[in-house]
């Protein structure tokens, strides 16, 4: 068993939040020695806390359109590690879901990232994962819109969320001018 397969398996049988967690815990994650890019996101929804598959709902079916992906590549795990700021389901909150669980990335994140040496590129989604990557003082609009100066290690975006669609609708330069730069860096990356 690889170094990654071990820690794998550590983060998935991790317990260390299941008092907080109402669904109780059930850590996603994907990652590999061989992954060339990595997804932050914030955390599962239900449904994937359901399907242990990430990202399988309608924001992730949006984040590979603007990737540029067909599901085969966004799941080989060989090329896209695919690593939440939380690994398991925080609860429902007033307008969505809770943030992810402030333990998760800084217990386990590290560890990861150690065993991903070919990574070239991370997708910071939504922010949460900007947040905790980034630490600078700007908002998630202006983070996106200024998104050239933090390549070429991190390519921040939206979450793609359909309750995000108001902000896309504001924002129409992110489709006409970010996507195109963020599916060629892709495609440049991985085997398609």
């Amino acid at each position: 068993m690889s170094s990654t397969e071990n820690l794998l398996k550590k983060i998935r049988q991790c317990t260390h939040c299941q008092s907080q967690l109402p669904l109780g815990p059930r850590p996603v994650i994907r990652a590999s020695e061989t992954a060339k890019v990595i997804v932050v996101g914030q955390a599962p929804g239900t449904r994937v806390h359901r399907s242990g598959i990430p990202w399988d709902d309608a924001s992730g079916k949006r984040l590979r359109e603007w990737m540029g992906t067909e599901s085969s590549l966004f799941y080989d795990q060989s090329q896209i590690a695919i690593v939440p700021i939380g690994f398991c389901y925080p609860g429902k909150g007033r307008s969505g879901d809770l943030p992810p669980r402030p333990e998760c990335a800084p217990m386990w994140h590290a560890a990861v990232l150690d065993t991903m040496p070919k990574i070239k590129l991370t997708l910071l989604v939504g922010q949460y994962a900007q947040n905790y990557y980034l630490r600078d003082k700007l908002n998630l609009t202006q983070r996106v819109r200024g998104f050239c100066q933090y390549l070429p290690e991190y390519f921040v975006l939206p979450h793609p969320s359909p309750r995000n669609n108001l902000w896309l609708a504001k924002n129409p330069w992110f489709e006409e001018e970010v996507l195109p730069i963020l599916q060629a860096r892709i495609a440049g990356l991985l085997t398609l």
